[in-house]
């Protein structure tokens, strides 16, 4: 039993090993293999060119940051111009849906001058037009609330690596307090509303917060539970916009990933 243990383990680090990295350690997630298990986190397709990242909490819902959702000029997004495309690679995605109702926390106000307050809520939750099965993409579970020393990790796009998503798979919070987290993962313009795991007891992943901004080496998520459960109260009494059809997707090979959105503290 204990060779066969290891033999397995073996296999499983060579199978990590084998994927592609990107620069900063970062793991590119290219074919289908190399995406089981983080099916539901997508990207986020919003109005003309820009893109966040998103996951799945239920078949129909998606979880995001709330800056995502708004325009240059602080005007909430129409959800008919928003697109979700679950596990995306070079042009390829697991499923895809349009948006019918979107809700951002009533704690975040836009604003060019990001603070404490703006991090703390920046969450957003949207409805999907069409459900996606939980046999093609498995929605995530919220985890706790985070703290201080734990080790995390995140998924997501972002630019010059818009094209398929990237796995850093070891990080940590390094500072907790307030309703904000301290993270020293790689993220970068795009990775706004990337999911931040932690590994369950039972080796699932499920999702400790999202990242809100970054800048040098820290970024910056906030502690979920109670903010999602204040978004799924909004989104019922929020209005169901009957969506466009999706758009002909359209994304960079690692280039210039145009209208990705992040902000820097």
């Amino acid at each position: 039993m204990r060779a066969r243990t290891a033999s397995l383990f073996a296999a499983f680090i060579c199978a990590v090993m084998a994927l592609p990295v990107a620069a900063g350690g970062l793991i590119r997630l290219t074919d289908r293999d190399d995406l089981f298990g983080w099916e539901a986190v997508g990207r986020l397709e919003l109005g003309k060119g820009g893109y966040c990242t998103g996951s799945l909490i239920a078949p129909d819902l998606v979880l995001t940051a709330a800056h995502c959702v708004y325009d240059d000029d602080g005007a909430l997004i129409p959800a008919q111009a928003m697109t979700f495309r679950a596990g995306l690679r070079d042009g390829d995605f697991i499923s895809q849906s349009g948006v019918a109702q979107v809700v951002a926390h009533q704690g975040y106000t836009p604003s060019p001058n990001l603070t404490a307050e703006m991090m703390r809520h920046d969450v957003a939750l949207l409805k999907l037009s069409d459900a996606i099965p939980a046999a093609v993409a498995s929605p995530f579970v919220l985890a706790g609330e985070g703290r201080a020393g734990l080790h995390v990790s995140v998924v997501s796009y972002g630019r010059g690596r818009d094209a398929a998503l990237s796995w850093q798979r070891d990080c940590a919070v390094t500072g907790a307090g307030q309703g904000v987290l301290k993270f020293d993962c790689d993220v970068t313009f795009g990775s706004s509303g990337a999911p931040v795991f932690v590994r369950s007891a039972g080796g699932n992943a499920r999702i400790v917060s999202l990242i809100s901004s970054g800048g040098g080496d820290a970024a910056y998520g906030m502690q979920l539970p109670d903010l999602v459960r204040d978004l799924k109260r909004a989104l019922r009494a929020a209005p169901r916009i009957a969506p466009a059809a999706p758009r002909r997707v359209q994304v960079g090979q690692g280039g210039g990933g145009i209208g990705a959105k992040f902000q820097k503290p």
